[in-house]
């Protein structure tokens, strides 16, 4: 995997995250600095495990797989991508949500689990292409905590519009990722 394919994926497992920030953000009165590092740091390393840990599940299924290691990446991103892509564009719903008086640990740790599924399944993927899964999972951690960071900060002035356009953002990033994957296996 080429460097700049893996900037882009670190970049777009983490506006999924991004996005849950930026309501978080809003959520609460004046976040300071600490609060947004608070969360960007739990968000960020529950990003970077989910990977590695679908990286050892991939690496269970290699031996099996490997004719079709690129095609099931492929797959995986491009079914990941249009998952986020499809929850961009959904309607917003009217329903008045009740804003939480401050973000636990535990709701924060929830959320960030919630938001790096997609990441336990591109680990899976990344089993099959030549990658560092350490250095994957500690750029897709870093980013998601500066995204997070920025996003919490952000979120009391921009509300809640970002973030459907990050998620669509993403997802077209995670199909671009996919299909160099494919286009690098045929090289």
């Amino acid at each position: 995997m080429s460097l700049l394919s893996l900037v882009l994926l670190a970049f777009a497992m983490s506006t999924d995250a991004f996005a849950a920030a930026v309501g978080k953000g809003a959520a609460l009165h004046k976040p300071r600095f600490l609060d947004a590092l608070r969360t960007g740091l739990i968000f960020g390393v529950i990003e970077a495990i989910t990977p590695v840990v679908g990286w050892f599940i991939g690496q269970a299924a290699a031996g099996y797989v490997e004719e079709w290691d690129h095609w099931i990446a492929f797959t995986l991103l491009l079914l990941l991508g249009g998952h986020m892509i499809y929850a961009g564009l959904r309607p917003e719903t009217d329903e008045a949500e009740e804003k939480p008086k401050s973000h636990s640990f535990w709701v924060l740790a929830a959320t960030a689990f919630a938001t790096s599924i997609d990441a336990l399944a591109v680990g899976i993927g990344l089993a099959f292409v030549d990658v560092n899964i350490w250095v994957a999972a500690l750029a897709i951690g870093l980013a998601t905590m500066t995204m997070v960071t920025i996003g919490v900060l952000l979120g009391r002035l921009i509300g809640t519009a970002i973030g459907h356009k990050a998620e669509i953002l993403g997802g077209l990033v995670l199909i671009g990722v996919g299909a160099a994957i494919l286009y690098e296996h045929t090289l």
